[in-house]
């Protein structure tokens, strides 16, 4: 039985490294509502760093994720009744450094982790213990499944009624979470068709098994999909939104599936939404047998843990790429220290990410030692 450290109520504490933790911290606040990231978010310089509570764990951050939804929270469109100031950021892995008296009876000083809550672009977060994901290590490999991974596993296995022979879209298929509708749709043996931008993703699209890929930037996607699937695809995992929502639509088989898991094209919009035929919908639905389902990762919490073991077990086994893009081909260079979560997120809408776009956070250690 090892000591129980009640870190919760210092004020002045070591982390394990044997160096202290500082009382201030650089973190990302939402201070105007804006579709437009950079008019909304400031880089504070001098934050307290927060204390943990009785089941709480402080996290120093070593690597977190952009996502395309962190345009959604800076604009306020997840909830209305939350007013600036407000953290910002989803998910984040790094190294516990305190932690509350309950939380230590399943956590340690010096144990990585990893998590989903919002206020993860700082250098250091509060993480509820029940929150919090024990790792083998901290490798920024983690961070793609916690979001990314978690959502292309629910949605096909809860919505996309996967079987061997199927035909499989999947729109953005070289981004953060169509990397992994490819390979879980592979693995269900199905054909999987891939959306990208360039060559260079469609070579990475091939690498993970993606059966065909279209290049929209230099091919016609619907006539495409017209002339090599005449009957149709049966399923759709579709994170794009506006045009390619209607072409997708259109693509659909007879009892095809429709999964929406986003709307990039519109986020950028002072309405989040890029005009589809919608009026059209009803019929097309009804000739098809069609359906089109939405999938937010929130609303399936209950599966959440189980659909995360699975994927790090896949991941440790070698079965599942996870590609992290840490922006070493952008102008600028790789993306380091929370200033550069601006360029991320431009980055990420410029459409130039293969795989997951991560951020890491260095930390100088002074130890005391």
């Amino acid at each position: 039985s090892r000591p129980i450290l009640d870190m919760s109520y210092s004020r002045h504490f070591l982390d394990f490294q044997g160096s202290s933790i500082p009382t201030s911290m650089k973190k990302l606040v939402v201070t105007k509502l804006s579709q437009n990231f950079r008019e909304a978010v400031t880089l504070q310089q001098d934050a307290p760093v927060p204390l943990p509570g009785d089941g709480d764990l402080l996290v120093r951050n070593r690597f977190v994720g952009i996502n395309a939804s962190d345009i959604n929270y800076s604009a306020g469109r997840y909830d209305a009744s939350v007013k600036p100031p407000f953290d910002i950021g989803f998910e984040g892995v790094g190294d516990v450094v305190a932690l509350g008296l309950s939380a230590s009876a399943d956590y340690t000083v010096g144990q990585a982790v990893a998590y989903v809550k919002a206020g993860s672009f700082a250098e250091y977060t509060v993480v509820p213990a029940r929150q919090a994901v024990p790792l083998p290590s901290v490798k920024p490999e983690f961070l793609t499944l916690m979001v990314s991974g978690a959502t292309a596993y629910l949605s096909l296995k809860e919505l996309g009624d996967l079987a061997e022979g199927k035909k499989v879209l999947v729109t953005a298929a070289a981004g953060g979470t169509g990397q992994f509708a490819v390979q879980l749709a592979k693995k269900a043996k199905c054909h999987v068709i891939g959306t990208c931008s360039s060559d260079e993703k469609g070579g990475f699209l091939k690498s993970i098994g993606c059966d065909h890929t279209i290049n929209y930037k230099t091919e016609n996607v619907e006539s495409v999909l017209r002339k090599d699937y005449p009957e149709g695809v049966d399923v759709v995992y579709e994170s794009v939104g506006g045009k390619m929502f209607d072409l997708a639509l259109n693509s659909l088989a007879i009892k095809g599936r429709l999964i929406v898991i986003g709307f990039i094209a519109g986020y950028q919009n002072p309405t989040g939404l890029q005009p589809i035929k919608a009026e059209l919908l009803p019929a097309k639905l009804l000739k098809k047998s069609a359906s089109v389902r939405g999938f937010f990762l929130n609303h399936y919490l209950s599966d959440y843990k189980m659909a995360l073991k699975h994927l790090l077990e896949m991941y440790e086994r070698g079965d599942l790429v996870c590609e992290v893009d840490f922006g070493d081909m952008s102008p600028e260079g790789k993306f380091t220290g929370l200033e550069s979560v601006f360029r991320a997120v431009d980055y990420m809408y410029m459409g130039k990410n293969i795989g997951k776009i991560v951020v890491e956070l260095p930390h100088s250690v002074n130890s005391k030692l």
